[in-house]
């Protein structure tokens, strides 16, 4: 996530009011940002083949890594392109994306997993918001039918993995993340399943994913035979009934924009309950960027994870905007926290360096 998130919560941040932005200069930060990403991306792109898809970069071997285009993380390159285009007017990311359009639009026919939010949203979805060209929106929603398709009605969710046999049904926290697709191609068309869809498992996950103290666990294994939880877990983290931070901001930015996308109060409510889970927990560094789990051993000498930090970053700003009063200043407060931690040199990489990616962490 780290090509991605940073990029969303400069743009939000701009929707702070001026008086708090002054108070830390943030209007500076976020142009210098936008100049840093645009020239790294100019980079990355350099970088890249043209049939594959950048992922991370291995700062040990000092070699790009890459994916083909139904990886999970295959939308963010060009949807980042996108994001710096709107924001700089530099015709480069525009003529970048559509390069990396191009070799991804097969993906809207991809039913491998539930990754299709990330995949196509993020980039033809920013693409279309930005041109307006009908071909956009129809690739948006051919992929809202597919990723449709791994609904399980008899348990009320999305599919998100599939298991050792056709009855063992996986869903992830991180699944919240790919409803943002299903509302908007309800919202544009006149098929109003996907939104009823994005609403069932929203409402699975805050039953079954969520613990008391609303962290959550990451893995819910199901039996789609019996519609009952076999088991629930992690593959991520650092134990299963561990607290991995990614899951956790997933949580927090999936019922924030779900709250956007229905105006459903109860999403709100959860939203503020995961912040509360976050911005409350003891082990929640200073800087506020996470540790890659807040169970993780060996804290506080543990790896912190600046894609967590930055996804967090994101949502608190968005939810500032849907609360009010002191609540809502923790959250702005904590955002630009965020953002002023993650754009310094302890997360930040160097111009020119990195292979084109944006964090070091």
């Amino acid at each position: 996530m780290r090509i991605s998130f940073l990029i969303v919560g400069l743009l939000l941040a701009m929707s702070s009011s001026a008086q708090e932005m002054k108070q830390v200069n943030m209007k500076s930060l976020i142009d210098d940002n936008l100049q840093f990403a645009t020239a790294q991306y100019k980079l990355l792109a350099s970088k890249v083949p043209a049939k594959v898809m950048p992922r991370t970069f291995n700062a040990t071997k000092g070699e790009l890594v890459t994916s083909a285009t139904d990886w999970w993380t295959s939308g963010f390159f060009p949807g980042t392109l996108w994001y710096l285009f709107e924001s700089t007017g530099d015709t480069a990311m525009k003529a970048e994306a559509e390069r990396r359009l191009a070799i991804l639009e097969k993906e809207k026919y991809y039913t491998g997993n539930h990754d299709l939010g990330f995949m196509i949203y993020n980039s033809f979805g920013n693409a279309y918001r930005i041109t307006g060209k009908p071909e956009y929106k129809e690739v948006v929603l051919t992929a809202a039918a597919t990723l449709s398709k791994r609904y399980r009605p008899n348990i009320q969710s999305i599919q998100s993995w599939n298991g050792a046999t056709p009855d063992d049904c996986l869903v992830i926290i991180d699944n919240m993340m790919n409803l943002e697709l299903l509302c908007w191609s309800s919202q544009n068309s006149n098929d109003k399943s996907f939104n009823d869809i994005a609403l069932a498992h929203s409402y699975t996950t805050i039953k079954n994913q969520y613990r008391p103290d609303f962290s959550s666990w990451h893995v819910v294994e199901y039996d789609l035979k019996t519609a009952t939880i076999k088991k629930k877990r992690t593959a991520q983290g650092a134990a299963d009934s561990s607290a991995w931070a990614r899951g956790q901001v997933w949580g927090l930015y999936g019922y924030t924009m779900m709250y956007r996308m229905t105006g459903k109060k109860e999403f709100l409510e959860q939203a503020r309950k995961v912040a509360g889970f976050l911005l409350n927990h003891p082990r929640l560094p200073s800087d506020k960027v996470p540790y890659w789990d807040f169970d993780a051993p060996g804290i506080p000498n543990a790896l912190r994870d600046a894609s967590a930090g930055s996804i967090m970053c994101s949502a608190l700003l968005e939810l500032g905007q849907y609360t009010k009063g002191k609540e809502r200043k923790k959250y702005v407060e904590t955002g630009k926290q965020l953002l002023v931690s993650l754009s310094s040199a302890a997360y930040k990489a160097k111009p020119g360096e990195n292979g084109g990616f944006l964090f070091n962490a």
